[in-house]
């Protein structure tokens, strides 16, 4: 009597705790949540679960991560990307100029909320549009893998600026660098980059390069650089940012205490920019790599640099190559640099500049006293 009892109870536990029959949808939610469900789930024996146990729940979850994606592409009417489906365990994500568009973004979006594999996306020339943009920043709100995402060449405009800044003012995700060359955006846009990264503290490295940031832009982004407390990296190159947005924009990078890397190429700061440059080398005491190449900067532009290299001690790496400078202005700098015992150059770029042996002697002169110090330049 109490065997068959014991035996009943067993059975009827058992019947209680198999899963209902789920449609679609419903599938569809449960498999988008998977890593809460599969914890909920667990059989108390799994406490002592073996590597290979482990091991198949995250082929499970990948596995559900694939089916969810081809639900999401199913209903956004999108075609999968293979490369994405073979891909999803990958810590590089390389989706650049695959044609997505909004709809095929927003299904990789939905896919990559429960990934924890992908650490850097790559999404480059897609036509991902604001819909795109959107569905991104909700999948890194949850996502805290990803930690470098390329947009680029995606024309995002001032509706995209927008929504990428209202997220990175709200420093909620694990996001450490951001690609936003090429994407139209203008001195509007910049007001709204300005004050984003003025609070946000998360990202390191932020590219901007291919843009069309002017004077205006320049200032905007000088005073954010005043304020911000994290970025590590920051490219400016391509824009439209000439003398007195240079000067605006170095009265901020003058006290900017975080900043090690900066490319201003192929703006158009010219001597006046370079003089504000100058003041930037003398009191910046974190910036280690600066690239003004192709600026419009001659001899006496470049004059008020080397004033600035004399007492210098943090620049390491200085790029001048294709500015209208002689050799008369390449042994400016390098004098400088001799002049300097606390200098840490180690390489200066003017491989523009044709010398001659008397620079070659002087050279000799300064490898005497900083012997790391590689200078490129032309010879004939």
């Amino acid at each position: 009597m109490d065997d068959d009892e014991s035996l009943e109870h067993e059975t009827t536990d058992e019947t209680e705790t198999q899963p209902a029959p789920q449609n679609s949808d419903e599938m569809f939610y449960c498999e988008f949540e998977a890593p809460p469900a599969a914890e909920k789930n667990k059989p108390a024996r799994e406490s002592s679960e073996t590597d290979l146990e482990i091991e198949d729940t995250e082929k499970y979850f990948t596995a559900g991560q694939r089916e969810l994606y081809m639900e999401a592409c199913k209903l956004l009417g999108v075609a999968p990307v293979s490369y994405f489906l073979r891909n999803m365990e990958e810590s590089y994500m390389n989706l650049n100029h695959h044609g997505l568009g909004p709809n095929g973004t927003k299904a990789i979006a939905i896919a990559l909320v429960s990934n924890t594999t992908v650490i850097t996306l790559e999404l480059a020339d897609n036509c991902i549009m604001e819909m795109g943009v959107l569905s991104l920043i909700e999948m890194l709100q949850e996502n805290y893998y990803v930690q470098e995402m390329n947009i680029s060449d995606n024309d995002l405009g001032l509706e995209g600026a927008r929504i990428i800044s209202d997220f990175l003012q709200r420093n909620v995700s694990s996001l450490l660098k951001l690609q936003l060359s090429g994407n139209n955006f203008k001195d509007e846009s910049a007001v709204l980059f300005s004050q984003a990264l003025s609070v946000n503290y998360r990202i390191k490295n932020m590219d901007l390069s291919y843009n069309q940031f002017s004077d205006k832009g320049g200032e905007l982004l000088g005073q954010m650089l005043a304020l911000n407390v994290g970025l590590l990296s920051l490219d400016l190159s391509w824009n439209h940012i000439c003398s007195q947005g240079a000067v605006a924009f170095c009265n901020g990078l003058r006290v900017n205490v975080t900043l090690k890397t900066l490319d201003l190429s192929m703006n158009g700061f010219g001597n006046e920019g370079a003089a504000a440059l100058g003041e930037v080398v003398r009191f910046n005491s974190s910036l280690a790599h600066l690239d003004v190449s192709s600026n419009n900067i001659n001899n006496e532009g470049v004059s008020k640099i080397s004033k600035g290299l004399e007492f210098n001690e943090s620049l390491k790496f200085l790029k001048l190559f294709l500015n209208p400078m002689s050799m008369d202005g390449a042994i400016l700098l390098i004098l400088s640099i001799k002049r300097n015992p606390k200098s840490k150059m180690e390489k200066l770029d003017i491989s523009n500049v044709l010398v001659s042996e008397q620079f070659m002697k002087i050279l000799d002169g300064v490898h005497a006293v900083h012997p790391q110090l590689d200078v490129v330049y032309k010879t004939t």
